[in-house]
């Protein structure tokens, strides 16, 4: 049985007990116990049921590879499903509750499954669902939906908090076992900025446990060592409880800190999510322990050799008292003398390998453990915990030479390094034939945009095992990193003790020659139950891709995302396929190593901010004058600013009368700003706008659409060139990051190679439109060295310069068709320069409109607006737009898909003005009647409203409207409807109804 020894356990404080409770049933633990680590020494082998089998698992790892101890964790507002228990922390009242079976873990229905495989074979969902027809949703849909998943979705609200944290370091290293700290103190030495991230409360990775010696020293003490002088080092961050959770282009870095899982009771946030800008990232995760397939070898007992070392040495935790090791390696021999010196009996070590093991298995053998060479597992025995074992020639085909009694199993099959981080960014892989494992391919690296390499695995994840081997790469990738950066450092390398082992030789499946009854029992993944004869009969149906083979068997798609199945999969199918394992590939490494919480993700985004709202350097004044503000995305804009309780319709006339007579002011702050900057930023400017934007001098913007791949208007605004490499775009308030976005998912994943970079600098600024007949003046009043003479800064241009004392780059660009400049400052003089010009405007009778005045004023001139005048089924030419679509370009995004019939036809809906017969002022969206009803009985419809309103200037309402072939019908007088069922009637006019030749914008 599985307990706790008397010894041992250096990783516990056995003076202080720690209860917690399983199923509702309450054991005990130490402080530094894992879950998994108490769980055992409570003598609890079985911890839940597979996916589609409901067979019994137990644990089989002791780190985050771990695919089958998943539990519901905690109560109420702090339960959460799928928590692993290998790398939990124990505490005080824990509570967790086994998944996947009903009634109860030891007696579950679903086992029933368990009798019925051979009606389950891999893709049996493919084809049973399939006849007949009408079975899927009355049968099998409902079917599904039950079984579904793991674990249980939360019903309560979480009350942990979360946050995100941002960090701009040198250099970051990731994983902080012996090869990590090494590569920190080379690092470090050079006095880079550094962070060192390991994801388990420890320092020194598997190093303690395996042993050996460094510089005439202990490898534990030599650890020590390591901490204190990085420890010493000012410019070395060190977090623990911390995993490198995903590495991305140009230096980003994912880490996700578990600040307070094990203190619940302490304040603080529960997770915090790094967000890591870094120049040279250095990868020493480690690798993982590959278990051997062999039938039952999924049976609560058998564990990774490693695994069941971790157990005896960290948390003095006995698997059984009885232990049988298979390996095709030395390095299981470790858990062989190590259970030995901890007081337990091993009754045979069986090594597949012919020739047998080196040092390690001679030692073995000196303290009285049999070793078989060349022999295997035929079968465990055993149901819900090991009883036995079944042995058998590796070469043979499964004939029972002998059985023994045991009640656990320590499998080793090799190790593969975790490549995760490497691959996630591009890195590619090379096959290494001596330890049969995919490690980095130094010659291809994932690159940067200068093309160099800025990601550098270092120890066991570069290939190396033994521990020279590994302090001398991980030394030299600490070099290599801060060399990278014109760093260095002068630290010497260590010197570790040689312990020669003999070569591993690949066991893929146990024994070689075994048949169909061993290998239908023989598990790939644990979690989902893909066994040896799935993957072989998916080759079999003509599934030779890896990738396929993946989706057809679930290989790999569970929790644990095939860290411990991957492998011996690929092998498994390759040797079905006749093919070398580096042509069947590898499948796609993906972010985040292993999971990360929710809340993690969404950080403070919650309750009042999760949708923050946004406010302007300006919104402080706004507030103190009385603004009514509306919602414009995530912004607060005001609307009006009513003064001695004028309604807001008198107030939006006052707004717009003093504008057009004198000046006002507009807070343009919250208009999106992108820079677009690089050697290919003209190429991709006219690829995203309709017109040509390469040939736009510097100093000079232009108005630009831009539509989405169907042709349709998505977005409007000012460019402005700022010089032969970059350009600022301007995007309406609601479209900045939307924009943005749209960018970045072409530039990523359709033009990756052209050299562009964009950047939102929407919050750097604010922007502050002086507009009216007096505007000039005003800016004049406050001085500076900027010249803004119609003669020195025409419509449609730029200049930087001083205005007052203020930092400005101010454009000639006008909404309202009045004189105006838009002018841009630093977000932290704002408010400052908002007061100037109010100050300065004073004689004028200065006052600022918000946006109600904006969009009257704009609707005057007959300018469009995004989300007024589109729809999302609008092109540019239904808005007489055509003179800003190019002709000269061979292609912009949307160009061929306003090429087909029913974009290109002359008969369409076509923007137009309108008149009220009466002056009065049409609804908001209503439609425009015609004669005669559609197929569905309802009446014809010929256009709708898009914008409308009461215009001071002309003292009458008008309207913007999408009318049929409008352009020909001008003089013509239409119908709107209204919400009471009255009609309005109209007149179809030019959709500018003021100044038309604009000479009051260009004076």
């Amino acid at each position: 049985m599985s307990t706790r020894l008397a010894s041992g356990g250096r990783l516990l404080n056995k003076g202080k007990q720690v209860h917690f409770s399983f199923n509702g049933k309450q054991l005990t633990g130490f402080e530094g116990d894992t879950l998994a680590s108490a769980l055992l020494a409570n003598d609890q082998m079985m911890i839940g049921r597979s996916f589609k089998y409901h067979r019994p698992r137990g644990i089989v790892a002791s780190g985050a590879e771990e695919p089958n101890a998943l539990f519901n964790m905690g109560e109420g507002g702090k339960f959460e499903p799928n928590q692993r228990a290998t790398t939990t922390e124990l505490f005080n009242g824990l509570s967790c509750a086994s998944q996947n079976h009903w009634p109860s873990l030891e007696f579950d229905i679903g086992a029933i499954n368990n009798h019925m495989t051979r009606f389950f074979p891999a893709g049996f969902y493919y084809k049973t669902f399939m006849f007949p027809a009408f079975a899927w949703k009355h049968v099998f849909e409902p079917i599904v939906r039950q079984s579904a998943g793991l674990g249980k979705a939360p019903k309560d609200r979480d009350v942990d908090t979360y946050e995100h944290f941002y960090a701009y370091v040198d250099v970051v290293i990731i994983g902080g076992g012996v090869a990590g700290l090494q590569a920190a103190k080379a690092a470090g030495a050079s006095g880079a900025k550094v962070i060192l991230m390991e994801q388990t409360p420890h320092w020194g990775g598997r190093a303690p446990v395996d042993g050996g010696d460094v510089d005439g020293m202990p490898v534990e003490d030599y650890i020590t060592t390591l901490i204190n002088d990085l420890k010493q080092m000012p410019n070395v961050t060190m977090r623990n409880r911390m995993m490198g959770a995903g590495v991305y282009d140009h230096g980003y870095v994912l880490g996700y800190e578990r600040v307070t899982d094990h203190t619940p009771l302490e304040n603080g946030p529960r997770h915090r999510l790094w967000r890591i800008r870094t120049k040279q990232i250095v990868t020493a995760t480690g690798a993982i322990e590959r278990p051997l397939s062999f039938a039952g070898n999924d049976i609560p007992g058998v564990m990774l050799a490693s695994a069941v070392r971790d157990y005896v040495v960290d948390y003095g935790v006995s698997i059984g008292d009885r232990t049988v090791v298979v390996t095709n390696n030395d390095d299981a021999y470790r858990t062989a003398i190590a259970l030995k010196k901890a007081g337990l009996e091993v009754p045979v070590v069986l090594d597949a390998r012919a020739s047998g093991g080196g040092a390690l298995a001679e030692e073995a053998k000196a303290l009285g453990i049999r070793v078989e060479n060349g022999k295997g597992i035929a079968k465990v025995k055993g149901g819900k915990r090991v009883t036995g074992v079944a042995i058998c020639a590796q070469a043979g085909e499964g004939s029972v030479l002998e059985e023994i009694k045991c009640d656990a199993v320590a499998m080793s099959g090799g190790w593969s390094p975790v490549v995760h981080l490497w691959s996630h960014c591009g890195g590619k892989l090379i096959w290494d034939d001596a330890q049969a494992h995919f490690r980095p391919d130094a010659t291809r690296p994932p690159k940067g945009a200068d093309g160099e390499g800025f990601v550098i695995p270092a120890g066991i994840a570069n290939g190396p095992l033994d521990l020279p081997a590994v302090l001398a790469d991980a030394h030299a990738a600490g070099l290599a990193a801060v060399k990278a950066i014109g760093m260095t450092s002068d630290v010497t390398a260590p010197v570790a003790e040689e312990k020669p082992e003999a070569a591993m030789e690949p066991v893929w499946l146990m024994p070689q020659g075994a048949g169909p009854k061993l290998r239908i029992k023989t598990w790939l993944d644990y979690q989902n139950d893909v066994k040896v004869s799935d993957v072989r009969l998916a080759a079999q149906e003509g599934y030779e891709s890896v990738e396929h083979t993946k989706r057809y068997t679930t290989l790999g798609m569970a929790t644990d995302q095939g860290k411990l199945s991957n492998i011996n999969g690929l092998a498994t199918l390759a040797g079905q396929l006749n093919a070398p394992i580096p042509a069947v590939g590898t499948t796609t490494f993906r972010p985040p190593y292993t999971p990360i919480s929710f809340g993690a993700i969404a950080g403070e985004a919650r309750d009042e901010v999760f949708q923050p709202l946004r406010r302007t350097p300006i919104s402080g004044w706004h507030a103190d004058n009385n603004a009514f503000d509306e919602p414009v995305g995530q912004w607060r804009r005001p609307y009006c600013y009513p003064q001695n309780g004028e309604s807001h319709a008198d107030a939006v006339k006052r707004e717009i009368n003093q504008t057009r007579t004198s000046v006002g002011l507009l807070d343009a702050s919250t208009l999106g700003k992108i820079i677009v900057k690089g050697p290919d930023a003209g190429k991709f400017m006219d690829m995203m706008y309709t017109n040509m934007m390469s040939t736009l001098k510097p100093g000079k913007c232009r108005y630009g659409l831009m539509c989405n791949e169907n042709g349709f208007l998505m977005d409007d605004g000012v460019v402005a060139r700022i010089d032969e490499d970059t350009f600022l775009c301007h995007t309406t308030t609601g479209g900045a990051e939307r924009i943005h976005g749209w960018m970045e998912d072409w530039l990523q994943c359709e033009w990756w190679d052209w050299k562009v970079y964009t950047a939102n600098v929407t919050e750097q600024y604010a922007q502050i439109a002086v507009v009216g007949p007096n505007a000039r003046k005003v800016i004049e009043k406050l001085g500076g060295d900027m010249d803004v003479s119609k003669e020195a800064l025409a419509f449609m241009e730029w200049k930087d310069g001083k205005i007052g004392d203020f930092d400005a780059r101010a454009y000639r660009i006008s909404f309202s068709g009045e004189l105006s400049y838009e002018i841009a400052v630093p977000a932290s003089q704002g408010r400052a320069f908002w007061d100037a010009l109010l100050e300065a405007g004073a004689e004028f009778g200065i006052m600022p409109y918000g946006t109600e005045g904006l969009h009257v004023m704009r609707a005057e001139k007959g300018f469009i607006m995004i989300g007024d005048e589109t729809d999302g089924t609008v092109i540019p030419q239904d808005l007489n737009l055509n003179w800003a679509i190019s002709k000269k370009k061979e292609d912009f995004l949307g160009k061929r898909a306003q090429l087909r019939d029913h974009m290109a036809s002359a008969d369409r809906w076509k923007l137009v003005g309108l008149e009220t017969l009466d002056g009065s002022v049409i609804p908001d969206g209503s439609y425009i009647p015609a004669d005669g009803n559609n197929a569905n009985g309802q009446r014809n419809v010929q256009g709708r409203v898009t914008s409308t309103y009461y215009s001071p200037t002309l003292d009458r309402g008008i309207a913007m409207a999408l009318v049929h072939n409008g352009l020909d019908r001008m003089g013509d007088v239409i119908e709107c409807n209204t919400v009471s069922g009255t009609m309005i009637k109209a007149k179809i006019v030019d959709p500018v109804f003021y100044d038309k030749e604009g000479e009051k914008q260009n004076v």
